[in-house]
């Protein structure tokens, strides 16, 4: 094989690389046609760097029991308003045990009512 040739085969073989990675990705963030459910749990720790939070989940009929675990959330930004003993709620997808979508914090409720 000569220099021309491995050329080639070298722009081939990163072409196919980046098309496989775009494939990953575009699959990765499609959650058409999946089962969603709710997600509520108990934050335990906040790590913004890292972009993830630990959170202590209630137990979510047909995807999760209760158990504590640390997730990635789709929007990093929500992480400066939340922390430690808040109670939250979010989106997840059948399949997903990874990512949190629409991370919010629920406002405490007010006594006596």
């Amino acid at each position: 094989m000569n220099k021309k040739d491995y050329g080639w085969y070298l722009a081939l073989a990163a072409l196919l690389v980046s098309l496989l990675v775009a494939i990953a990705y575009g699959q990765q963030a499609d959650h058409s046609g999946k089962k969603e459910f709710v997600f509520k749990g108990t934050v335990e720790k906040v790590d913004a760097t890292a972009r993830s939070i630990s959170v202590k989940n209630d137990n979510i009929p047909g995807w999760m029991n209760s158990m504590s675990m640390s997730y990635n959330v789709d929007k990093p930004e929500v992480l400066k308003n939340v922390k430690p003993g808040d109670q939250v709620t979010a989106k997840v997808f059948e399949g997903d045990f990874k990512v949190l979508y629409d991370l919010k914090v629920v406002p405490p409720k007010k006594e006596g009512k």
